[in-house]
């Protein structure tokens, strides 16, 4: 008899509320849906499922079972379900971060983590981020009791560092121009896949396109392809115009760009097209946006935190001095605030669900069966703030990590009780530039400037869910002078 009861448990789906016919739970989600999933979990438990239209979902809201998803069966939860609007903007799914488990994803990732964020390739950009952050602390003391949107600021700055890294030294010219296309692809793009859209709960009507995602998305994919093609064709004239082979920076090493156009051109293994270099340089926008919106969060919860941002400026006066500028060297040293970031990511994961899983094959979680196919939301925001595994969870106390000695590690996805990045083989493959510039940006604006809100405006920290956990009022904030020479900032 127990073994007949565990074996039907074990064939059960997880519960879930009940659902009307046809369209399922969508009538009754709201817009705040990181909330609202967090509520459930206390009605239906760890793992529960949702009927959206024609898709079932299964919501994770535990480590112990994000684990089972992330580590015990990475292998069979590592693919993805495309919403429409993801499947328009990476050709399919053939970007690092949407396409399924395969020998095409471990290619580019491979490529993307060997050639353009090796630790000798990160080393050897040092100067690009150098001097991109340099410039930004250059153009906001130009702008001294001014307002200034924090958004943008890091956004250019992370954009023209990217853009460094893939084309190598560019104009000024060229990277403001550049990085102002970037924004507004990355701001269209991110408001659309905020969209609910029919066609992804009811694929039978996806040729409807009622809410114009797809129109709206290939717009947005005809903008980002005019970048990436002007990028690909000048840099195929200017090799065609020179007798040695590629495009090298200043220490003669090649760029992204030319690393990914000479693999294009090899004869021997599979070679990349086209379709390929470009999914793989959508990183310019996903990386922009995702740091953009994080150095937002962390300078909303400093500046709203008085003896954060107290104990955050001793640090770097302490470390850096008001006679220096913050630089690269610097940031190993600046526990307090990296435990500040650790801190901001983990009140304000910048993707709340991470990016969806759908398993290979049917599978048992929780003592549930979680269907083929079905999507998985990995619930981040909640375990965030789960009070089992943090005191005071919705406390700011960036002290909480500084009790672990081994800092550096919470990134990696084994503690999961604090992954924003992910876990397991879906791992975000952009984390150790991400880790280099969250700090480096964060540290010279709070280093060289005090902050402070527009005269009449109160500290807001109301989110905007999306596919990113944005701020929902942009931290709009006025910069003074802190260093003691004028000619540090210029």
């Amino acid at each position: 008899m127990l073994l007949w009861y565990k074996l039907k448990r074990s064939s059960q789906l997880p519960p879930g509320p009940n659902s009307l016919p046809i369209v399922g739970y969508l009538p009754f989600l709201g817009p705040d849906l990181h909330k609202q999933l967090t509520n459930m979990a206390h009605t239906y438990g760890p793992i529960f499922k949702l009927r959206l239209g024609s898709k079932l979902h299964v919501v994770i809201n535990t480590p112990e079972l994000a684990k089972s998803i992330t580590r015990d069966q990475d292998q069979t939860f590592a693919n993805r379900n495309l919403s429409v609007a993801a499947s328009v903007i990476t050709y399919g799914g053939q970007d690092i971060v949407w396409s399924n488990n395969n020998s095409h994803w471990r290619k580019l990732r491979k490529i993307f983590v060997h050639e353009a964020l090796s630790n000798k390739n990160l080393e050897a950009c040092s100067s690009f981020r150098n001097d991109e952050v340099t410039k930004t602390i250059k153009n906001v003391f130009g702008r001294i009791g001014t307002a200034v949107d924090i958004n943008q600021v890091s956004f250019l700055t992370e954009s023209n560092v990217l853009t460094s890294m893939i084309l190598g030294n560019t104009s000024p010219e060229v990277s403001l121009h550049l990085g102002a296309e970037l924004q507004t692809v990355a701001q269209n793009i991110n408001e659309i896949f905020g969209r609910s859209n029919l066609s992804d709960f009811f694929p039978s009507l996806a040729w409807l396109d009622l809410q114009r995602v797809e129109r709206d998305m290939k717009k947005q994919l005809k903008m980002m392809d005019r970048i990436i093609e002007r990028m690909i064709d000048e840099r195929t004239k200017s090799n065609s115009m020179i007798s040695h082979e590629g495009v090298h920076d200043h220490e003669g090493k090649k760029d992204f760009l030319q690393i990914l156009l000479d693999l294009k051109n090899q004869e021997d293994g599979t070679p990349l097209d086209i379709t390929h270099i470009k999914a793989l340089l959508d990183v310019m926008i996903a990386g922009a946006e995702t740091t953009a919106t994080l150095i937002e969060w962390v300078l909303a919860e400093v500046m709203q935190n008085h003896d954060v941002m107290e104990r955050v400026q001793k640090e770097l006066e302490e470390i850096v001095g008001l006679n220096n500028m913050v630089e690269e060297s610097h940031l190993s040293k600046l526990q307090y605030l990296d435990a500040t970031i650790k801190e901001t990511l983990r009140l304000h994961p910048v993707v709340p669900f991470l990016i969806p899983r759908s398993p290979s094959q049917d599978c048992t979680v929780g003592g549930y069966t979680v269907p083929k196919g079905s999507t998985v939301l990995l619930n981040v925001w909640s375990i965030h703030r789960d009070p089992r595994y943090w005191d005071n969870p919705l406390d700011f106390k960036p002290e909480r990590f500084l009790a672990c000695l081994e800092t550096k590690k919470w990134y990696n996805g084994n503690n999961l009780n604090f992954f924003p990045f992910g876990s397991g083989r879906r791992l975000c493959p952009g984390l150790p530039l991400a880790e280099k510039m969250l700090m480096f940006i964060s540290a010279s604006l709070l280093h060289s400037f005090n902050w402070s809100l527009p005269h009449g405006e109160k500290h807001d920290l109301c989110e905007d869910f999306g596919i990113t956990l944005r701020k929902k009022k942009p931290l709009i904030a006025i910069p003074s002078q802190r260093l003691s020479h004028v000619n540090l900032y210029v």
